[in-house]
């Protein structure tokens, strides 16, 4: 099989290298990829947003399979481009990829499916900011209802600083929502999904805050670990039964069946799990340590959902054992990340590239807010921590930063349920 992986992070790096393990995988493409994925894949360039250029790319490769890793070409709608041209595409329609474009139709869709979320409330224009604003609180989450990759929420007890974010996000002709405040801490659930048929993966934990303790602002995510000690055993199979499966059925009953990967982020609070928002893909940086662990072959998993087959699959197969990603950020991240600074020490294993570019003379330097991802493994959770960070102090790049504590809290027994 021919699999031509359309993306250029490390979320891409790491599926590419998880099919390159398959052994039905023949031959693999990436566009337009990253200076560390060239080492695994045949680099090419393409223009993701567009149809025509993929289905092109994709014609040209001769692909087998297409897999879509960035959001933005799924609401745009490039499966359907590619799925039109005869060619199996993982990744949903751009109906169904509004569980991600649109928080107000994923809001939609789980009040019909009766799946428990936060009370939540559209604003669309700033004559309506402040009445909205005094039903919420003490603790304020604003959202933009489209796609932010992952930077478009404040959460905060301060209400200046929640009215600031929804009147910049209006000012620039975004709706705003506002939604109560979820307790408990957050799981990342992704699935494998073909129409009803519900897959799930490794239960996940993001670390979404640029600093130590959940500090500064939000990024698109500074580390993640799997799997969760502090879960309770059955919640992913609750998890399944009360939130994913319903929403697919509900999708289904809509005539815009989810085929791809559906990703649940959930609040676990004292009444059971909550979605505090779906996405339509991958998420970056769960996927780094979710498919360290995987002992299937991806590509199978893959086109089986792709071509409507997942129900005949087996069960996906794990490592023992735990997976951490910490990612390195360039200096500024998450405000304006100063690239071009020379990297060092990043062509060990267990280093995928995000945000690099490679130069004339072979030097890798960064081009991007999230550099790379640093992933560690090992028998539990405490010695993936000990890897991923031996790992990460050979390499060096210019005023970078990154999170000291991805799973720490974990390890210490500090996270309940």
């Amino acid at each position: 099989m021919r699999v031509l992986v359309i993306g250029s992070g490390a979320r891409e790096h790491a599926l590419l290298l998880a099919l390159a393990s398959d052994p039905g995988v023949a031959e693999l493409f990436c566009a337009p990829g990253n200076a560390g994925i060239a080492s695994v894949a045949t680099v090419r360039s393409v223009d993701a947003s567009s149809d025509e250029s993929v289905v092109a790319l994709a014609t040209d490769v001769a692909a087998d399979l297409v897999v879509i890793g960035p959001e933005v070409p799924l609401v745009l709608g490039v499966a359907d481009a590619v799925r039109a041209a005869g060619i199996a595409c993982f990744g949903p329609s751009a109906a169904a990829a509004r569980i991600e474009g649109s928080k107000a139709f994923a809001k939609d869709v789980m009040a019909a499916a009766g799946v428990r979320t936060a009370h939540s409330e559209i604003v669309d224009t700033p004559a309506k900011l402040d009445e909205a604003l005094d039903r919420f609180g003490p603790n304020w989450v604003v959202k933009d209802d489209g796609l932010a990759a992952g930077k478009g929420v404040v959460v905060t007890t301060d209400r200046a600083a929640a009215r600031d974010h929804a009147a910049e996000l209006l000012e620039n002709g975004h709706p705003v929502l506002l939604e109560s405040f979820l307790d408990g801490p957050e799981v990342s659930l992704f699935c494998l999904v073909d129409g009803e048929t519900v897959v799930p993966l490794l239960p996940a934990q993001d670390h979404k805050r640029v600093g130590d303790n959940d500090a500064g602002p939000n990024t698109g995510g500074m580390g993640a670990y799997t799997p969760l000690p502090w879960l309770p055993e059955g919640s992913v199979d609750t998890i399944v039964a009360d939130v994913v499966v319903p929403v697919a059925a509900e999708l289904v009953r809509r005539g815009c069946g989810f085929s791809g990967l559906l990703y649940a982020g959930l609040a676990m609070g004292k009444n059971g799990p909550a979605v505090v928002e779906f996405n339509c893909r991958f998420g970056d940086p769960e996927t780094q340590a979710v498919l360290a662990l995987l002992d299937s072959p991806l590509g199978e998993l893959l086109y089986a959902t792709a071509t409507g087959s997942l129900a005949q699959q087996p069960a996906p197969r794990w490592r023992d054992g735990a997976a951490v990603t910490v990612v390195l950020a360039a200096e500024y991240y998450p405000a304006t990340p100063r690239t071009g600074d020379v990297i060092t020490g990043a062509d060990i294993d267990g280093v995928l590239h995000a945000g690099t570019a490679q130069r004339d003379d072979g030097t890798i330097v960064s081009a991007g807010g999230r550099v790379l991802s640093v992933i560690g493994t090992g028998a539990d959770l405490s010695a993936a921590r000990t890897e991923a960070y031996g790992r990460l102090a050979s390499i060096k790049l210019p005023g970078s930063h990154f999170r000291t504590d991805i799973g720490l809290g974990a390890v210490e027994g500090r996270i309940t349920v």
